[in-house]
């Protein structure tokens, strides 16, 4: 059985640093992709970035370039988000996905997924 664990979301002020963690078991790490999506209330999940756990290659999305950082590290099958410079519009729920089919921005290409943790940024 698939379980990814995502945790180290919370409240920051506008400017400061969070960093995401998401342990998967049961599911093939390496040489797999990874990803991170957010969502706010009533709309739709966003991705974030994505990374190749063989080879690291990682994409990240324009909005989140340069402040967030997506990495792995497969002795323990966990793959993490730096997230600096922190600003209320990067509010959410995060989200870690495993299992890529299509193209990896669209949530529908994710076959398994984390239960969230919240971020929190005020101004």
């Amino acid at each position: 059985q698939v379980q990814l664990v995502e945790s180290g979301g919370g409240s920051v002020q506008a400017g400061g640093s969070l960093k995401l963690s998401c342990a998967a078991s049961g599911y093939t790490y390496k040489n797999n992709f990874m990803g991170w999506f957010r969502q706010l209330p009533g709309k739709e999940r966003e991705a974030v970035a994505i990374i190749h756990t063989g080879g690291g290659t990682t994409v990240h999305v324009d909005s989140v370039k340069g402040r967030f950082t997506i990495s792995g590290d497969d002795a323990k099958n966990t793959v993490y988000l730096q997230m600096d410079d922190l600003q209320p519009e990067d509010t959410a729920m995060y989200y870690c996905a495993a299992q890529l089919r299509e193209d990896w921005v669209f949530p529908q290409s994710w076959q398994y997924w984390g239960q969230g943790t919240q971020v929190t940024v005020s101004s």
